[in-house]
């Protein structure tokens, strides 16, 4: 059995700028899994830098706090229980249009590779 303790991952500053927390990713764990989890939070008034996934396809699942998602020349209000896909090569970020921490789960398919982690 698995299992990735929030407080037992470090926090680091993602290559959009969020603050990231990595659980679970199959290159540095023996889950097995074909995909990486991870926690986010971008803090108040902040967003995240414009970037794409040029292979993995990514879901965030917003846990608190309010926002506005950018996919492409798309963008929505999202809010805590609301799912996004956005599709590999696509240009995305997200900002934080509440008063608190915007926070969101993260999972890649396939693992996210810092490689394929491109600012635009």
């Amino acid at each position: 059995m698995i299992v990735a303790r929030y407080q037992e991952s470090p926090e680091i500053t993602a290559n959009d700028g969020c603050r990231l927390r990595e659980l679970i990713h199959p290159g540095r764990d023996e889950s097995g899994v074909c995909y990486s989890l991870a926690v986010a939070r971008v803090e108040i008034g902040e967003r995240t830098v414009p970037h794409r996934l040029t292979e993995e396809t990514e879901v965030y699942y917003i846990v608190a706090g309010r926002g506005r998602m950018h996919i492409g020349d798309e963008c929505r209000e999202v809010v805590p229980r609301d799912a996004i896909v956005i599709p590999a090569g696509r240009v995305q970020w997200i900002e934080n249009l509440g008063e608190r921490p915007l926070e969101f789960v993260a999972l890649v398919s396939p693992p996210w590779r810092s490689e394929h982690d491109v600012r635009t």
